[in-house]
């Protein structure tokens, strides 16, 4: 262990490794405040810091015994919580751009130019109210920029099924209706 022979946390590390749940635990408690506070740092809000700090925890229960010591463990931890923040602030882009392709597609905006907070937010909102199934679709059509048959194939669905549910969607979107 290159960077682990002056690693305060070796003998914790080695135990959780070995299954220890009592020192996986500590180890937790130990660095959930660094954790936080990186994620917050980096995603600017809480609510999102505190997702990000529990996706960590969960992902350090699957990476712990890839740890090989060539660094401290909180060094090596920093960079599991950046990658988190990374994939986070990611997703969020994705979501926030397919947002905008949707209200283009409802007509609510003229496109990039008369992009609103308002109803990009109202988008958002909007779609998570769906069913499942128009989510699902919407999702694949608008946000991945599917054909109505890759979508169909992907949904296990026929075309004119997406076209109807893309249609009624619009409906919905438009005049305000669950």
């Amino acid at each position: 262990m290159a960077g682990g022979d002056h690693d305060p946390d070796r003998l914790l590390v080695a135990a959780a490794i070995d299954g220890d749940r009592e020192a996986f635990g500590e180890l937790l408690r130990k660095h959930y405040d660094r954790i936080h506070a990186l994620a917050w740092q980096m995603t600017g809000t809480r609510s999102d810091a505190d997702d990000i700090a529990q996706d960590v925890c969960c992902r350090l229960v699957e990476k712990i015994g890839s740890f090989r010591g060539d660094a401290k463990f909180s060094t090596w931890l920093c960079g599991i919580v950046f990658n988190c923040c990374r994939d986070h602030l990611r997703r969020r882009r994705s979501f926030l751009g397919f947002a905008q392709r949707l209200a283009v597609l409802a007509t609510l905006t003229r496109g990039p130019d008369g992009r609103d907070l308002h109803d990009q937010m109202w988008i958002e909102n909007a779609v998570s109210r769906l069913k499942p199934a128009y989510r699902e679709t919407v999702i694949l059509v608008a946000g991945q920029q599917l054909t109505h048959a890759e979508a169909a194939e992907i949904l296990g669905v026929t075309e004119s099924t997406v076209s109807w549910r893309m249609h009624e969607v619009r409906r919905i979107l438009t005049s305000g209706q669950d």
